[in-house]
């Protein structure tokens, strides 16, 4: 059984998977930013007995993220396992939306990552083992309009990752991405509604496919379940798309010319329409409540 640290656990993909680990037998330090404004995991760590340890830990602070990891090691002796699941992504277009915010979004899922991989690898090294997951999403290949700052950041995780790899194989660690299509969790809720007031209209498409696909409910657990695959050796791919519509959201894009893909972000709307309903989405209903 290995010793996990997972970042991210308040909700969605990183409580699950929180959850999971411990119930198959696995240590796990589960971290979130503010345990206290979330205290579900802990309770619920309690109430089973679970091997579940919940600390804070920001991953847009050095001084966090450096003093979690001594922490966990000064208590474990290790970390065996580095889960980099934090992440934020609201939607917009690229004019209409702050340079701040697309600072924050690449803060938190780029640099917070690295952050986190920073800190355990020279441990892992010395060790000559070590796994480091990286949940990245189908956006960090599917780049969709007026998902910049979020597609940016994932597409930065894809590629620090797949170099990553190739620096610490030879020390026996291995690097693996998830990527997750459109889970049922709360980070879709917190996207928000299409602006009010906005020269880009068509971006409630892009708010009503994702709540449309959410409401498939795909469960997190599949995500969690995957991450347990690549920790035990059972996956042993780099990439692992997860959930029913991530192969084939990728494959359709790998299929397209890049004039095509664009182009089908101001087809008409009934065209849009009838392209989302192919891929078993029906998105009229959600797009009339957005708008």
């Amino acid at each position: 059984m290995s010793i996990i640290l997972i970042t991210g656990c308040s909700t969605g993909l990183g409580y699950a998977t929180a959850e999971h680990l411990a119930r198959a037998g696995h240590t796990v330090y589960a971290t979130m930013r503010n345990p206290q404004r979330a205290p579900e995991l802990s309770q619920l760590a309690q109430r089973d007995g679970l091997p579940i340890t919940v600390l804070p830990m920001d991953v847009d602070s050095d001084d966090s993220v450096r003093q979690t990891v001594a922490d966990v090691v000064a208590q474990a002796g290790q970390i065996d396992v580095l889960v980099n699941n934090a992440g934020i992504g609201p939607v917009g277009p690229v004019e209409e939306r702050p340079l701040s915010e697309f600072a924050a979004i690449m803060q938190t899922n780029y640099f917070g990552t690295l952050r986190c991989i920073q800190a355990v690898l020279p441990g892992m090294r010395e060790r000559r083992s070590g796994c480091i997951v990286n949940v990245s999403s189908v956006a960090g290949k599917v780049f969709s309009a007026y998902h910049s700052a979020y597609c940016a950041s994932k597409a930065a995780v894809e590629a620090l990752s797949e170099c990553l790899a190739g620096e610490v194989a030879p020390f026996g660690i291995r690097v693996a991405l998830v990527q997750p299509g459109v889970i049922d969790t709360p980070i879709i809720d917190k996207m928000g509604d299409a602006l009010a007031h906005t020269n880009y209209p068509n971006q409630i498409r892009l708010v009503a496919y994702l709540r449309a696909s959410r409401d498939n409910h795909a469960p997190a657990l599949l995500v969690a379940e995957v991450i347990e695959a690549i920790i035990t050796g059972k996956h042993t791919e780099l990439r692992a798309p997860v959930g029913p519509d991530a192969a084939p959201l990728l494959g359709w894009r790998a299929s397209l010319p890049d004039e095509h893909w664009i182009g089908v972000s101001f087809l008409d709307e009934d065209a849009w329409v009838a392209g989302m309903a192919e891929f078993g989405v029906n998105v009229r209903p959600y797009l009339n409540a957005v708008a």
